[in-house]
């Protein structure tokens, strides 16, 4: 028996025979062009079947796994029109009389590895996206088809080095156990498609993945991250025991839906949803969110190759108010910056990106873009409970300065006769310590507070959670950012205004006695988080949540 430890990306278990992934590719080698005019033309030949390859699957991705899953070709789709890829690849052709195939591989290995070193974790996982689309269009100038899993013939689990998206959305789910990667991440796309598909994933299992064999036996156990090869007929059956106790867990959570998040002696938590897309509203209402704690709309900007319009955000803002029955949904402004970044921002590079030039100060200092968002939000208010959140506020300046911008827009509007809603609320990000200490001043300004645990620990600590020299001290349940969060919710809450949480540890159900004890009235996760939390709100009481905060922060 061998048992590999990973991460766990998709929760539940699985047991099954092996598939191995060939993780082959034949480099393609340094061999001169006897035309660089010709070898342009099969590049340019390739891109456009690269393109209608990407199309198709664009299709058969929202059909079968819904709209995020298809935005990952769509997004592929875009980077073929991407004038920096596109030259460098010509100028290999031209200025090194390189072969097509080589002078894309090269490209992809350049342009992937810009991506791979980016601290945010959206855009580190755009190099995967670079590397599937340089060996698309590889195989594409060898006459090659694509290496799906579309080819299996019974069901097996799944090891790879990682999964390309392209391989993933073409192969029968009924015939896919579970993944098991050598690489991959929370926030790669064989994990965001493994949830959407429900199948069990493992990721991150280093150099023991190279023990796996095609044939052997295995149990996939995405809900602890682990691996066991050929396992013995008692872990056998420690899994089998495992497997019916979980779902007899998820049959016991389905039933709270419909039921507040209610503490014992009768105190009740908020449960909303995070999301960034507009098509992922069904999803939150099936696991019981109240609401949207937080629309990331800088996906709008990210997924676009130039500014979104009006009136594409206005539709967006749209259908999620309407997808949510008059329920509140919390919609933040542009959040850029750092290493979030959209090419056609053109933004300087920094030093210290993360202590620079980003979201509200983007805002504030080039302000067409502000307007532009702020008035397909004001105009989608009529049909829903809308709520707007701005990011990285640090002072009252610039709440006053936001609030004179929106005043224009609204005459603006007004003049033109179009509507928006009176009863729009206006409420900020607690992200930084400055924003904690001066949150008496803000809370007479604003209607409600909402804080982002990754960014006020990381602006606490002083500490880049991805840096793995200093992520030793990134710790969103420690002392200090729990008395930070107090301190800001007890001022909050003497202006009668409410507060809730976005960040991560809205989720983790050891920092709930806190949040309850501090009356935090809201959390926002991700929406298959919803009924876990709630059942861990009906089993506490406030009085053992008070005194349980008290041992913590004494």
């Amino acid at each position: 028996m061998i048992k590999l430890d990973g991460i766990s990306i998709s929760a539940g278990i699985a047991s099954g025979e092996l598939y191995v992934l060939s993780a082959a590719f034949e480099e393609p080698k340094n061999e001169p062009a006897e035309s660089t005019e010709a070898e342009k033309t099969r590049v340019d030949g390739a891109i456009e079947t690269a393109k209608e390859q990407l199309g198709e699957l664009y299709e058969k991705a929202h059909a079968t796994a819904g709209e995020e899953t298809a935005a990952i070709f769509e997004v592929q789709a875009m980077m073929l029109e991407d004038d920096d890829l596109l030259d460098y690849i010509h100028d290999m052709i031209t200025q090194k009389s390189a072969r097509a195939e080589y002078a894309v591989y090269e490209a992809g290995i350049h342009f992937s590895s810009v991506f791979a070193v980016m601290d945010d974790s959206y855009m580190k996982e755009r190099a995967v996206d670079i590397s599937d689309l340089a060996t698309r269009l590889i195989n594409i100038l060898r006459g090659r088809s694509d290496e799906t899993l579309s080819q299996l013939k019974n069901p097996v689990i799944v090891a790879a080095e990682d999964i390309m998206p392209s391989q993933t959305i073409q192969m029968d789910k009924s015939r896919v156990l579970a993944f098991v990667l050598k690489k991959g991440s929370m926030t790669s796309h064989a994990a965001i498609l493994a949830r959407s598909l429900g199948i069990p994933a493992v990721a991150s299992l280093g150099d023991g993945f190279d023990k796996l064999e095609s044939g052997s036996f295995a149990i996939a156990d995405g809900s602890a991250g682990c691996v066991v090869v050929e396992p013995t007929d008692d872990v056998k059956a420690e899994y089998d025991a495992k497997t019916v106790k979980l779902s007899a867990e998820k049959h016991r959570l389905q039933a709270l839906k419909g039921t507040q998040a209610k503490t014992k002696d009768g105190n009740v938590i908020s449960l909303y949803a995070n999301i960034g897309h507009p098509d992922e509203v069904p999803n939150i209402l099936v696991n019981d969110a109240e609401g949207i704690g937080l629309f990331r709309s800088e996906f709008l900007y990210l997924d676009n190759e130039d500014f979104p319009s009006e009136e594409t955000q206005f539709e967006a803002y749209k259908s999620v108010l309407c997808g949510m029955g008059g329920r509140r949904v919390v919609i933040r402004t542009l959040d850029l910056g750092a290493d979030k970044q959209a090419p056609y921002f053109n933004l300087e590079h920094e030093e210290n990106p993360a202590l620079g030039y980003r979201a509200i100060r983007i805002c504030l200092d080039r302000t067409d873009i502000f307007v532009t968002q702020l008035r397909a939000l004001l105009r989608s208010s009529v049909y829903g409970k809308l709520a707007v959140m701005f990011p990285m506020i640090v002072g009252a300046e610039e709440v006053k300065a936001i609030y004179k911008i929106i005043d224009k827009v609204k005459a603006d509007l007004k003049s033109e006769g179009r509507a928006f809603s009176d009863e729009i609320e206006f409420g900020i990000m607690i992200e930084t310590p400055a924003s904690v200490i001066v949150a008496d001043k803000l809370a007479e300004l604003v209607d409600f507070f909402s804080v982002g645990t990754n960014d006020l620990t990381q602006y606490t600590y002083a500490a880049d959670r991805l840096n793995q020299n200093v992520s030793y001290l990134f710790d969103s349940g420690g002392q200090a950012i729990i008395r930070m969060i107090k301190r800001a919710a007890d001022e909050i809450h003497k202006k009668n205004k409410w507060i809730g949480i976005c960040g991560e540890s809205a989720a983790d159900v050891s920092l709930l006695p806190y949040y309850l004890a501090m009356g935090i009235d809201e959390l926002s996760m991700s929406a298959g988080s919803i009924l876990q939390v709630k059942d861990a709100v009906l089993g506490l009481s406030s009085a053992e949540c008070v005194e349980k905060l008290k041992r913590f922060l004494d």
